[in-house]
Parts: C-alpha cells; sequence; structure tokens
C-alpha cells in the first residue's frame, strides 16, 4: 500500500474548512473558549476497525492551529481494538475548530477500509482478491480507492482513461474494431468486457480481453462459465460483479474467479465510530 499524496486532498481539506467556518467563522470556540486555553485531546475508536486518513486528519488540526502538536499512534492499514487512540493532539482552541472536519475525513476512510478488511478477511485461502469499483464520492476517488487498499482489497481502474472497459451499452457498436482501435492507439491498456450472459462471453472472448467480468450470474451458470473460460482462455483473468454481499462472497470466490468487484466498499460503507476525548 503506497502512501496516499497529499496533493489527492489538500484541495478538499482546504474546501471542508471554509464549508464549516463561513464568514464569521467557529463562533462557538470564539465566544465559550479562552484564546490562551491549552487543549490535550485523543482520537479514539470506539469498534475495532481499520483505520485511515490519519494524515488528513492530522492535516486538519495543524491548519486550525498550525502550533499543534500531532502524534498518529497507529498506522493507515492497522487494526484496532475498540477503545483505542489512534491519535493525540495538543494545542490551543483550533482543535476544536478542526474536530468535526478532521472526523469526518477519518471516519468514512476509516469505513471503507473496515468494510474491504470484512470482505477480504471473507474471502481468504480461495485465490479471489477484493476489488472496489469507480462507484465512488464525487471528487473522492483517489481517497476512497486508498481506503480500499488500507482494508486490503485491490484497485479497479482508477477512472475511464486507464482501462477500457465494455459494458452493455457499449455492445450495439462494432466490438472487434473497437479492440483492434484499442490495441493500436492505447497498447498499454487493459481491456475488460463485462458479460451477462453466456452468448456474451462467447462474442466478449473473441476480443482476447485481459479481463473477463461475469456481472450478477449466480449458480450452476457462473460456474459453468467460469469453467468455459478457463478452458478456453486460461490466461485470461476472471472477474465476478454485481450485488455480492458478505454473507456469499466466500462462496462465489469458492467458485474459482481472480477477483470479485464490490461497489458496495465504497458508495454503502458505515462511518466507522470515532470520537475525540479531552484529556
Amino acid at each position: 500500500m503506497s502512501r496516499l499524496a497529499p496533493a489527492a486532498w489538500r484541495g478538499l481539506l482546504r474546501a471542508a474548512l471554509a464549508e464549516d467556518l463561513g464568514r464569521a467563522g467557529d463562533v462557538t470556540t470564539r465566544c465559550f473558549v479562552p484564546r490562551n486555553a491549552r487543549l490535550k485531546f485523543r482520537v479514539v475508536s470506539r469498534e475495532a476497525a481499520d483505520d485511515a486518513g490519519l494524515e488528513i486528519a492530522a492535516a486538519a488540526f495543524k491548519a486550525c492551529d498550525p502550533r499543534a502538536r500531532v502524534k498518529l499512534l497507529v498506522r493507515d492499514g492497522a487494526r484496532v481494538r475498540s477503545g483505542r487512540a489512534v491519535l493525540a493532539v495538543s494545542g490551543g482552541p483550533g482543535l476544536l475548530t478542526a474536530e468535526r472536519t478532521a472526523l469526518n475525513f477519518l471516519q468514512r476512510l476509516s469505513g471503507v477500509a473496515t468494510l474491504t478488511r470484512l470482505f477480504a478477511d471473507r474471502v481468504k485461502g480461495t485465490g479471489a482478491r477484493i476489488l472496489d469499483t469507480r462507484k465512488t464520492l464525487p471528487g473522492w476517488r483517489a481517497l476512497d480507492k486508498y481506503a480500499v487498499a488500507c482494508g486490503g482489497g485491490l484497485n479497479h481502474r482508477l477512472g475511464l482513461y486507464d482501462a477500457a472497459m465494455v459494458k452493455d451499452n457499449h455492445y450495439g457498436g462494432d466490438l472487434a474494431a473497437g479492440a483492434a482501435r484499442l490495441r493500436r492507439d492505447f497498447p498499454k491498456l487493459p481491456l475488460i468486457v463485462e458479460c451477462d450472459s453466456p452468448a456474451q462471453v462467447s462474442r466478449a472472448l473473441a476480443l482476447k480481453p485481459q479481463v473477463l467480468l461475469l456481472d450478477n450470474m449466480r449458480g450452476p451458470r457462473l460456474r459453468r462459465e467460469i469453467r468455459r473460460i478457463r478452458a478456453l482462455a486460461p490466461r485470461v483473468k476472471i472477474e465476478v460483479s454485481g450485488g455480492v454481499g458478505l454473507k456469499e462472497v466466500r462462496a462465489l470466490a469458492k467458485l474459482g474467479p481472480d477477483r470479485i468487484s464490490i461497489g458496495r466498499l465504497t458508495h454503502s460503507a458505515p462511518a466507522l465510530d470515532l470520537g475525540l476525548d479531552l484529556q
């Protein structure tokens, strides 16, 4: 897992703080907390979790109090138990100004990482890996996908530019001509073809894709198509997708796909329960 580049989140952090402060700023802290107050807090995880976004949370505190002292007590991707402190910070009243913004980033990203870990743990030993999708919060894609990596998942394509993915709405065109154009104009990009029927699998195999995605297939049909693809094109990676839940993911993984992509990792992950506790 690589470090998340600050360029991916600095603008988002500035916008989030500006949204919270408005023109008047933090009127509550200004009126009720002495300017010379010295405060010490810990950010505590109130449930077992995988953390992500700690560097962004630290930057939020520093943005509101440049003299703040921040210590990360765990690393992104670490598994923490309920009640564990993950960050300690000391400084002036600006820490209270940063509280909600810091926790918003940390709660969302840690929620994505934690949900991803649940899925990744379910498929251990099967040979299948858990992938995300492009169903991310607009503007947060790099962050959401980083959180997936923190939870032990893999990233699918980042956008429309780093892989070609033929979906149902593309089937009306000339697929063979499109595949030839892709290999001519973008020879380094992989071709992924989505299929939801045996007939589409046959058409897809003729395109010689790197990845063949079996969407919303289940049971005997899915088993048959995986076996057919393995027999006809053993080098093609097989991906399964379509409403995959925790209860069924291991059974799907045992059928032999290489990858299982899950949209809910980023579009429906619950926020992690975190709190800023005064010491």
